[in-house]
């Protein structure tokens, strides 16, 4: 019997057996695999929209996004144990790269953010530390006791705070708040008490003033801005005003993609990036926003499976710690663009414009990955 006669006599169920043999043994989860495209997928065509229908820019993008599937590849073939191993080595190189960048950084934009070698493109030390962070502090509490005594957890706080802190000097607050709201998913998982969250809550709440009084002119601007954007609608209060009138003119279904008037007419700022869900709001209404949320939604339900299923303690806190981060982008940017958060920069995952922070996100899902499909040890 020739190949092709063979394969014409499997039974469906046997086919699919077989492709999913074919995905595990490259470590790829077909659910998580499919949502990711299903979710990128949808990104593209709004982002078509919002780029004004620029082929060449959309086409930048699609080879950005296969640049960083091709890294969730790769990453979800490293072994888990080899991940906690150099989890403290990863973390050391973030935080000298994180110390260079205020040194000898390359500035933009009133920014100093990127580190420049020659020869190769700049890149943001940053972005890495958005992985370091859950992996030292998973790999941190897995090899003591949970849940973690109150000496455990305030030397978690001082892996936490740390990198966030260089971060925030660059200043770049958006990745800052990822940073730290990574290493604090961890944490969390880790089963500390409730009150001890209820009392870092209180405390934060309390140094709010202390907070305020070390801010940069611009982000306390930003503060004043989300309390009340009518008060400078031509200024500081342009983009919000601008994403809530986006937002509120698509209805129940939209204008109809393509027909959006505040992108297209250059009324929304930043609407292939930051603001592209009220790109999304305007041109496909309240049901095109749901259906990237159920998207969203069912990935982050995946994700914290997965993170029930790890083979040891490091493993369900680190796929947790990610899944939980991945929350973290999306709730920021749609509270952010909503009016809910000041605005800090943070771009819809999988969604907006840009190769960073895609390749960042699918690196982490490639960890999750990993932790899907290695096979967990055998009992004694």
């Amino acid at each position: 019997m020739s190949a092709a006669d063979f394969r014409r006599t499997l039974r469906p169920t046997d086919r699919f057996a077989r492709r999913q043999l074919w995905l595990r043994r490259f470590h790829l989860d077909l659910p998580l695999v499919a949502l990711i495209l299903l979710t990128a997928g949808y990104g593209l065509l709004i982002l078509y929209s919002a780029l004004d229908r620029d082929v060449v820019a959309l086409q930048g993008q699609i080879s950005r996004l296969a640049v960083a599937l091709g890294v969730m590849v790769v990453v979800a073939q490293i072994d888990l144990a080899v991940l906690q191993r150099w989890a403290p080595v990863i973390y050391g190189l973030g935080m000298v790269m994180l110390v260079l960048v205020l040194l000898v950084g390359v500035q933009a934009k009133g920014a100093q953010r990127w580190l420049g070698v020659p020869g190769l493109p700049r890149f943001q030390p940053s972005e890495l530390m958005k992985l370091a962070v859950p992996l030292m502090v998973a790999a941190f509490l897995a090899d003591r006791p949970l849940p973690p005594t109150g000496k455990t957890v305030l030397q978690v706080l001082a892996m936490i705070a740390a990198p966030a802190l260089l971060i925030a000097l660059q200043p770049d607050l958006g990745t800052a708040i990822l940073v730290a709201a990574a290493g604090f998913a961890v944490v969390l998982l880790a089963g500390i008490p409730w009150r001890w969250v209820f009392f870092a809550g209180f405390a934060g709440l309390a140094a709010l003033p202390g907070l305020w009084m070390v801010m940069r002119d611009y982000q306390r601007q930003r503060v004043l801005t989300l309390i009340d954007p009518e008060s400078d609608p031509l200024g500081a209060g342009w983009n919000i005003i601008q994403s809530k009138i986006a937002i509120g003119s698509g209805g129940l279904f939209g204008k109809g993609l393509f027909e959006g008037t505040q992108s297209h007419l250059n009324f929304l700022p930043e609407s292939h990036t930051d603001f592209i869900i009220a790109v999304l709001a305007e041109e496909l209404g309240f049901l095109g926003v749901l259906g990237l949320l159920t998207l969203y939604f069912l990935l982050l339900t995946r994700g914290l499976y997965i993170a029930t299923q790890g083979r040891d303690g490091f493993s369900r806190l680190l796929a947790g710690g990610l899944t939980l981060t991945f929350f973290t982008y999306l709730f920021v940017n749609v509270a952010m663009v909503s009016g809910l958060l000041p605005v800090v920069g943070v771009p819809l995952p999988l969604v907006s414009y840009g190769g960073t922070s895609a390749l960042t996100l699918l690196a982490g899902f490639g960890v999750l990955m990993a932790v899907a499909t290695q096979p967990k040890p055998l009992a004694a």
